[in-house]
């Protein structure tokens, strides 16, 4: 059944509220702590309980690739049908504009532990992305003024935060050249070494997103979030935005996560190998133990932005502000900045020549 969170004193359909982080009325201005909230008024719905908002709806025909189970339900504000597909747990009606949480996506083993509410509202990342599109060495000038934002939305995108103990045993041959000169002659020595590292670390929540809508490579570039503002999940944070569930296990995505570890660990033990000349690993032997797995919320708003009749997407840390995206080239511009850098080495090669 679809929740909306309705305003004790107007009976409008509250939003959380990055700035004040509370739930605040758009009507009434009325602003509420999510969990005083929870506590006092618990879910208040505009319309009774009924079993008639939820009906099941699924694609005629074959079940092909790409396909997907869907859900009817009804907006608890104005009545209007709510179609999401069976991992969406947060939608906004597209008819009256109210948030509507659907709760058996957020509850059971779909229920996250944890969410890291948004920092950065709307208006302030769109205020990122006009910002964004005046910089850049090869952006064309008129991206600022003939780029429209064809659609924005605050996401937030499950990820599962893991926590391992790692130890890595790292053997290694390295070198140390040193060159001495005696009179007119100039001697090196090169000295060898066996090199051993025993390294152990603790690492904690290791994310890793398990949305399938979402570009894993996009999603790791926008780390770090801050880890601080983690809170309790409650329903609430999600009134607003959009929210899916997960559509990988801590099973499914451990693998994922063991790789970035490994990478982690070799990279500390490698790091330790200084003052030599040269360093050849010769056996690196990783054990590692998954100590904790915790299913988090973490805040992204996507843009989606058109330019000369192509769409490019600008993804924005809801938390730190972070931004990952796609930037336009201007042909113009990227000729005349690299016919610059072949005048300049050619008129540093004759320099060159001269001096000789």
């Amino acid at each position: 059944m679809p929740i909306t969170y309705k305003c004790p004193n107007c009976g409008a359909a509250m939003e959380f509220d990055s700035t004040a982080q509370k739930l605040k009325c758009p009507s009434c201005q009325m602003e509420m702590d999510v969990q005083d909230y929870e506590k006092q008024y618990g879910h208040l719905y505009s319309d009774a309980e009924a079993g008639e908002n939820a009906q099941s709806a699924q694609s005629e025909g074959q079940k092909g690739k790409g396909s997907m189970n869907m859900k009817v339900y009804h907006c608890q504000s104005c009545g209007a049908e709510l179609l999401a597909d069976e991992y969406t747990s947060a939608t906004i009606c597209s008819f009256c504009g109210n948030p509507s949480l659907v709760e058996d996506r957020l509850s059971g083993e779909f229920s996250p532990s944890s969410v890291i509410p948004f920092q950065i509202d709307r208006e302030a990342a769109k205020k990122m992305y006009k910002s964004w599109v005046k910089k850049g060495l090869l952006t064309p000038k008129t991206l600022s003024t003939e780029s429209t934002i064809e659609k924005i939305s605050g996401v937030y995108v499950p990820f599962w935060l893991y926590d391992f103990d790692a130890e890595t045993e790292m053997t290694a041959k390295a070198e140390k050249i040193r060159t001495e000169r005696h009179g007119d002659t100039e001697y090196t020595y090169t000295d060898h070494f066996h090199v051993y590292r025993d390294v152990e670390a603790q690492f904690e929540k290791v994310p890793a997103d398990a949305s399938e809508k979402m570009d894993d490579d996009t999603m790791d570039k926008l780390e770090p979030f801050d880890y601080t503002a983690l809170k309790p999940f409650a329903m609430p944070y999600l009134s607003g935005y959009l929210s899916e569930r997960y559509n990988f296990t801590d099973e499914q995505m451990q693998s994922r996560v063991r790789k970035r570890v490994d990478r982690y660990i070799t990279e500390i033990a490698r790091s330790t190998m200084l003052g030599y000349s040269t360093v050849s690993v010769l056996d690196n032997h990783i054990s590692m133990n998954n100590k904790h797995n915790e299913y988090a919320l973490l805040p992204v708003w996507m843009l989606n932005c058109r330019y000369h009749g192509k769409d490019f997407n600008f993804v924005l840390n809801g938390q730190t502000g972070k931004i990952v995206a796609d930037r336009p080239i201007s042909k113009g511009k990227a000729a005349a900045y690299f016919v610059g850098i072949f005048v300049i080495m050619m008129i540093v090669l004759t320099l060159g020549g001269l001096a000789l």
